[in-house]
């Protein structure tokens, strides 16, 4: 073959290559990014609690050994009803003010001790009965949640919902505009499990038999997909 023509026959082929390159690198940049949502509802089986004693008093000494008699009373009780988790939350002995015409005045100290445990949730409001009976003046907290592999399979099935419901939209956009979508590009996921809003509540008010209604836990899960079409 004359080296001429042939040389000729690479040229335009490598210049066609060039003239098509642009146009596949656009057909790639095609692509629709859609998110979608999926929820779980889980039981709430389990209550983490934070409760404690306060004490008020003239001397260090006295507040110190009144908030270890109360809290030895407390720790009694709970490790009866075999909670578990049981840790000091809190432990604090501060001097107790009092103003009175812009003067500041010292009255005493303030001491504070408070656990933290955690125990079914069906087993709440007994349990809280008897702690504020043996000693306990305050309850900071009550946080309800479920076992961690309810939890885990909680979020696998939000996964699969939200990964359906962002598939729906691409769909039936893509469908609206006579498009048919070719694949997955990128995946991005996002699940989130908010806290439950805690309920708080005040020992010397409560009634003489505590109701603690546990309710359920929403999870949430969020998934992002880009698919070219």
């Amino acid at each position: 073959m004359n080296p001429t023509r042939l040389y000729a026959l690479s040229l335009s082929t490598l210049l066609a290559g060039l003239v098509a390159l642009p146009a596949f690198a656009q057909d790639a940049l095609r692509t629709l990014t859609v998110t979608g949502r999926g929820t779980e509802v889980v039981t709430a089986t389990l209550a983490e609690v934070t409760l404690g004693v306060e004490v008020r008093g003239r001397t260090a000494q006295e507040v110190q050994q009144e908030v270890a008699r109360r809290a030895n009373a407390v720790l009694a009780v709970l490790r009866g009803r075999e909670v578990s988790q049981l840790q000091t939350a809190g432990l604090s002995l501060t001097p107790d003010y009092q103003f009175t015409e812009n003067q500041r005045r010292f009255v005493g100290y303030i001491g504070r001790n408070s656990v933290s445990f955690r125990l079914s949730s069906d087993r709440v409001g007994s349990l809280l009965d008897a702690a504020v009976q043996a000693g306990a003046t305050t309850i900071d907290s009550i946080r309800f949640t479920a076992p961690e592999t309810s939890l885990a399979a909680a979020q696998r099935t939000a996964l699969q919902r939200a990964t359906q419901d962002a598939q729906s939209q691409a769909q039936a956009v893509l469908s609206a505009l006579n498009l048919q979508p070719r694949q997955v590009v990128s995946i991005q996921i996002n699940q989130a499990t908010p806290p439950p809003s805690p309920v708080r509540l005040a020992a010397p008010t409560m009634a003489d038999s505590t109701p603690v209604v546990a309710g359920e836990l929403e999870v949430a899960a969020t998934v992002t997909l880009q698919i070219s079409y």
